[in-house]
Order: C-alpha cells, then sequence, then structure tokens
C-alpha cells in the first residue's frame, strides 16, 4: 500500500519508524531484534536508510595510492524485502544520488518492482567523509529532483534504454525530505521552499522531515509550506536524545538546534542514562502538541536503538 492510502486510511495520528541498516557481519537476527520491540505499536510502514559507499586509499608497492571502496552494511533492497516479508507490513526503502549512476538507480527501482515494494524515499545524499561538497557518480545525478524524474519515468513505462518493448510502468508512491530549519545548503529558507514545492510539482506525494526538538519550527514549516502552494502531508521527523554528547554531535551533523531547555536538563545529568530519560519526556511531550496538532503520522529515528523510541510510543500509542 502507498504511503499516502495509509494516511487517507487512519483515524488517528500513527507511528512509524525508520531504521539504519546492520552493520557488515551482522544478520537478520541483530536486524528483527531492533525491530520486535516496536511492532506492537502497529506501524503501517518502515523506513530503511541507505548508506553509499565509503573509500579509503591504499598504498600500493608502486608508492601509488589505491583507491578501494568499502561496504559497511548490507542493501537496503534485500533488508527491506526481508522486514516486508516477515512482518507483513510495508517498507519504504530511501534512494539517493550518491554512490548511484543512473543506471544502477533503474536496477534498483526495476528489483523494488519486482517485489512488491511500491514506496520510495528520494534524496540527494550527503557527501562522503573526504569531500567538502557532493560529488555524483559518473553518469549519476546531481540533485534530488533529477531522481524524481527518473522514478516519474519509470511510473510513466520510460526506461534508459527507449528501444526496450513491452515495458510496463512501475507505480512508486515518492517521498522527500523537508528542512524545518533550512537544508544547510540552501541560502535562505525561500530558496529551500522553491526546490521543495518543485520536488511536489514533479511528482512527490509527501514530505517527511529532518529531526528537530523545537515544534515551533515544525509549524512555522508547515504554514510556509502551505503559502508555497505544498499541500502533501507533511510528516514530522523525531528523535529522543539518548545521551549527552548528542547535543553536540546532532547539530554537527544535521544543522540544527538544540533548544535551550532541553540541553540544560541534559547538561545538568551526571551520566547518559539520565539523559536518556530526559531525552524520552522530552520527546513525549513534543510528540502529543503535534498529535494535537493533527500531524498523519510521528516518524521517529531509532539509528539503531530501538529503547527510547519504545519508552515515548508507550506512552502515546
Amino acid at each position: 500500500m502507498k504511503i499516502t492510502e495509509h494516511f487517507q486510511n487512519a483515524e488517528k495520528t500513527q507511528f512509524t519508524f525508520e531504521i539504519l541498516p546492520p552493520l557488515k557481519g551482522e544478520n537478520l537476527h541483530t536486524l528483527y531484534n531492533h525491530i520486535d520491540p516496536l511492532m506492537e505499536f502497529k506501524p503501517p510502514f518502515i523506513d530503511v536508510t541507505y548508506h553509499r559507499e565509503e573509500y579509503m586509499y591504499k598504498q600500493r608497492e608502486n608508492g601509488l595510492l589505491e583507491k578501494i571502496s568499502t561496504r559497511k552494511r548490507p542493501g537496503t533492497v534485500g533488508i527491506c524485502a526481508a522486514i516486508q516479508n516477515h512482518y507483513k507490513v510495508d517498507t519504504v526503502p530511501h534512494l539517493i544520488c550518491g554512490g548511484f549512476n543512473k543506471e544502477e538507480t533503474e536496477n534498483a527501482l526495476i528489483d523494488l518492482h519486482f517485489l512488491g515494494i511500491d514506496n520510495v524515499l528520494v534524496l540527494r545524499g550527503d557527501c562522503v567523509k573526504n569531500e567538502s561538497r557532493f560529488v555524483p557518480e559518473l553518469g549519476g545525478h546531481h540533485y534530488a529532483t533529477e531522481l524524481i524524474e527518473q522514478v516519474v519515468g519509470m511510473n510513466n513505462g520510460c526506461y534508459l534504454d527507449d528501444e526496450q518493448l513491452n515495458t510496463n510502468g512501475t507505480d512508486f508512491c515518492i517521498g522527500v525530505a523537508g528542512y524545518p530549519e533550512k537544508h544547510s545548503e540552501a541560502p535562505n529558507m525561500k530558496a529551500d521552499l522553491r526546490w521543495l514545492k518543485k520536488k511536489i510539482d514533479m511528482g512527490a506525494s509527501y514530505v517527511v522531515t529532518q529531526m528537530f526538538f523545537d515544534n515551533q519550527k515544525y509549524f512555522d514549516f508547515v504554514r510556509l509550506c502551505r503559502q508555497e502552494g505544498i499541500h502533501v502531508p507533511i510528516i514530522p521527523g523525531l528523535k529522543p536524545l539518548t545521551t549527552k554528547s548528542q547535543l553536540t554531535i546532532l547539530p554537527s551533523i544535521f544543522h540544527i538546534d538544540i533548544p535551550t531547555d532541553l540541553a540544560d536538563a541534559v547538561e545538568a545529568c551526571h551520566d547518559n542514562k539520565a539523559a536518556a530519560q530526559v531525552g524520552v519526556e522530552w520527546a513525549i511531550k513534543q510528540s502529543k502538541e503535534l498529535m494535537e496538532f493533527g500531524v498523519p503520522c510521528l516518524h521517529y529515528y531509532s539509528m539503531g536503538k530501538s529503547g527510547s523510541v519504545r519508552k515515548v510510543a508507550e506512552a502515546l500509542f
């Protein structure tokens, strides 16, 4: 079922979450042990992120450096298929520009369509660690809008080989990212919203936001989106803080603000256990206010650990 259909059929705010592919060497049981504690809250779908390949440089005997690709996590397509088969729940694989050329993207979409996975979250993706700016693969996409164009094209039966006969169109529901505190590379919020509006006009059906800790930023973002003519569902993305170090790590990685009250409360904690409890209480408070606002679902970033998300869900669902 498409994500938008889940929202249409819902009578109340739904609970969903996002997982990371397990590290290389771990197996399905690692994945299921993370998901199992959250399934009693009946998520209509589960998002699965994609981590692009990274590179290392190894010195050869002749003194030259050899670029070696390293893959630290199994593929998102296989994980989505495993989750869908095991739990009988829809999955939303993240589809990114980074690390893929157009042919590899088409192959991934063909596999997803074959498996009956009809939702994708389309993202540009982040830079690799040794790059100061995003660099696409040779023959790949520079922007999420280009990736959306390819997905929409396949929905219309258009493949890279335009001489291919008897092609059938796919039927993907496309989600895109939104940034209540502005994308870090956008010059201002107005410009950021113009790009988001373009993605919706091209065929995206819903927006899921970057994590935020101040609901007013989400409320303002929704208002600005509606003024811009963006009328699709806007799903709030939330994350309970779990460690004291996240006060500095999360803002540096995701370019977000931590409210003063939350930061003060976490800094006053004597250990991470106490900090995690503060994070849970803050997330519950955030979630209740968002539910009163009438959001279609609350989407939690679990980042490989389900404990705090489960505590939040127990209080709300």
